[in-house]
């Protein structure tokens, strides 16, 4: 079965084409057939376009002008013909799916998408600006190729379903429980992912009893892990609140946000931007989003850029205590994403305060670039994991199985 992926971000659409076997989930993650990145310019009139295959094969292309779905038509058209064609024709793709960043509180599971699940991503873009609007444009690029392609989403918000209430529900009115205020939780595909994958690094049957997975990249979230299921976690009604992050605030006092709107002569628009856009790294270092020019810039002495990588780590420390009391304990800690699988320097920083739950890490393979590691010493009480996160593999997974039902 041909499975073709399509991971949308704020500013890019990543594309995998994998070619699944029966034993998929006897197997780790499969190397991609062809892969497809675009990268769009902050007006969206630009796309970079990037394109490899397994042979070897690549290609990179700038266009400019028309409309980002049809950039995204352009991409895919990539799959069958050129240098980097991997098929005959579009036709032969079996399933398409999608991960969709929000999908509130009526789809939780893996769903083939009809015309009135299309409309209900949508309808949440109000939740996932960023995001659910991007997701729409390939599906409907999808449609445009071929009507008779299956197409499914998978929710990021999925794997945090099983919040209890009291994690879930904010203490505000009871009617906001009743319009579906409530703490949804992101990164649940990338989270679940790695609860999965701890387990066969681990040589374990089932993932560590209490886990806790820090997907640290542009978005940051956290998510403690019961026996595999998600009970608590960072982010909440949108991907806005939790941990600082590239250029998001995380959380603040809700009262900043009153005070400037009533006494700054600000905008719902203009807090929106600042909160999503000129916030975290970003704007505490003026610097960059990037963790790694931060500490290029920390290097040449920059104290604002100093004093962004403080608030980073405090506020990762205080939120990986937070999700420990929610377990009782802990078993294994994992770092995943941009951030959490590159930056030696973080998950030291992170690690070396929770020495009074027996962890020890091993400095030195933390610093040889680990990948699908465990980097506690062997005395350690709890096991420190760096995952590769496969988000593209894991929706590729749960398509398949949705189809075998």
């Amino acid at each position: 079965m041909k499975i073709l992926v399509l991971n949308a971000g704020s500013s890019t659409q990543k594309s995998c084409l994998y070619e699944i076997a029966d034993d998929v989930f006897s197997t780790q993650a499969a190397q991609p057939l062809w892969e497809g990145k675009i990268n769009w310019t902050q007006d969206r009139e630009v796309a970079e376009i990037e394109v490899k295959t397994a042979t070897g094969a690549t290609l990179q292309e700038s266009i400019s002008g028309d409309s980002p779905q049809a950039h995204l038509t352009y991409m895919l058209h990539t799959l069958s013909d050129g240098a980097t064609k991997v098929i005959d024709q579009l036709s032969d793709i079996d399933l398409a799916g999608h991960r969709i960043v929000h999908g509130g509180q009526d789809y939780r599971d893996p769903t083939v998408i009809t015309e009135d699940v299309k409309k209900a991503i949508a309808h949440l873009s109000n939740l996932a600006p960023a995001h659910n609007p991007v997701a729409v444009e390939g599906i409907e690029a999808i449609e445009e190729i071929s009507k008779d392609v299956t197409q499914v989403a998978v929710f990021d918000t999925g794997f945090h379903a099983t919040l209890p209430d009291a994690a879930a529900i904010y203490p505000g009115p009871y009617q906001w429980v009743e319009q579906g205020i409530r703490r949804y939780g992101f990164h649940g595909i990338s989270h679940q992912y790695c609860s999965q994958r701890a387990a066969q690094i681990l040589s374990q049957d089932v993932p560590p009893e209490r886990l806790i997975s820090c997907h640290l990249g542009n978005g940051c979230s956290l998510a403690a892990i019961k026996n595999g299921r998600s009970i608590d976690t960072t982010m909440g009604f949108t991907p806005l609140e939790g941990l600082m992050m590239g250029s998001r605030s995380g959380s603040i006092d809700p009262g900043i946000l009153i005070y400037l709107l009533r006494y700054c002569d600000y905008s719902v628009e203009k807090l929106d931007d600042i909160l999503n856009k000129a916030s975290g790294l970003k704007g505490i270092s003026g610097v960059s989003s990037d963790m790694r020019e931060v500490r290029e810039a920390i290097a040449q002495g920059n104290s604002r850029a100093q004093l962004a990588w403080d608030i980073y780590v405090h506020r990762l420390r205080s939120d990986i205590g937070a999700m420990l009391t929610s377990l009782g304990g802990l078993d294994a800690l994992v770092f995943t994403a941009g951030v959490g699988e590159h930056s030696a320097q973080i998950r030291q920083a992170a690690c070396e305060v929770f020495g009074f739950l027996g962890l020890k890490l091993d400095l030195e393979k933390n610093q040889q670039q680990p990948v699908d590691e465990d980097i506690a010493t062997t005395d350690s009480a709890v096991r420190v994991l760096v995952i590769h996160t496969q988000e593209d593999w894991a929706i590729a997974q749960q398509c398949w199985q949705l189809l075998q039902k």
